[in-house]
């Protein structure tokens, strides 16, 4: 089918030399007219030229603009920095399942379920214990995440600046659980690290603020817990979200 479009192609340059209409020409791939509109066969084929590729929709190509294999329209991590391996829906390979991509991960190998910084290594282990709180002191819902982010807002950012002032004021130190929560869409697998990264956003920015690394404890849900429905866009921007508790 190549050989009879390229013939194809010739005879219309051609004929468009022999018009003297030399401004119509193969550009990038397929033939375009003084326009840029391209040309096609009465099949609604575009023509095509001897120049180098291009992606035109029209034509029935599907761009894939970081070049990791996965058309753009099925991409859920479009821009994925160049040569990272990904998976079937464009998203960068983590193998130990710990929220840090292979290819950003110092510490490959991690156990299941191990507590990791944002090199992928484990956090020390001289955790203390929980110590005794107040019940109840602390209890927030930080969520309307972005879809497929772990940026926080302002207005998140508002509700953890009360919650540091709050926990500032109570008479026992308190030990902060972290737990993210993702919606439905994307793999299980995908969505327990976005979980993770949404709970150290919050831990980072708490930190930030004067509560000590040692009072924080992060955890990821995946798509596992949903307090609304995924069916619906409100429901799925509620279920992304970060909880805050006392640990018991």
């Amino acid at each position: 089918m190549s050989q009879i479009r390229i013939k194809q192609t010739t005879i219309m340059l051609a004929i468009v030399a022999g018009l003297g209409l030399g401004a119509q020409s193969a550009v990038a791939g397929y033939v375009k007219d003084s326009s840029k509109n391209v040309w096609k066969n009465s099949a609604g084929e575009c023509w095509e030229s001897m120049g180098p590729d291009e992606m035109l929709a029209e034509c029935g190509d599907i761009a894939d603009s970081d070049g990791d294999g996965v058309p753009d329209d099925k991409d859920k991590c479009p821009g994925t920095p160049a040569g990272v391996k990904v998976d079937a829906i464009g998203c960068p390979l983590d193998s130990d399942g710990d929220g840090v991509p292979d290819y950003a991960d110092k510490c490959p190998g991690t156990a299941p379920g191990t507590p990791v910084d944002r090199d992928g290594c484990p956090l020390p282990e001289d955790r203390p214990e929980p110590r005794a709180v107040t019940p109840a002191t602390v209890e927030v819902v930080i969520d309307r995440f972005d879809f497929d982010k772990s940026k926080l807002k302002p207005s998140m950012m508002d509700e953890l600046d009360r919650l540091v002032a709050r926990v500032k004021k109570t008479p026992a130190n308190e030990q902060l659980v972290l737990v993210g929560h993702t919606d439905s869409v994307g793999t299980v697998q995908y969505n327990q690290g976005l979980s993770e990264r949404r709970a150290r956003s919050v831990a980072d920015y708490l930190m930030s603020k004067g509560i000590g690394r040692r009072d924080i404890v992060t955890r990821g849900m995946s798509e596992n817990k949903p307090v609304a429905t995924n069916a619906t866009e409100a429901g799925r921007a509620m279920n992304r979200r970060v909880e805050i508790h006392n640990a018991n």
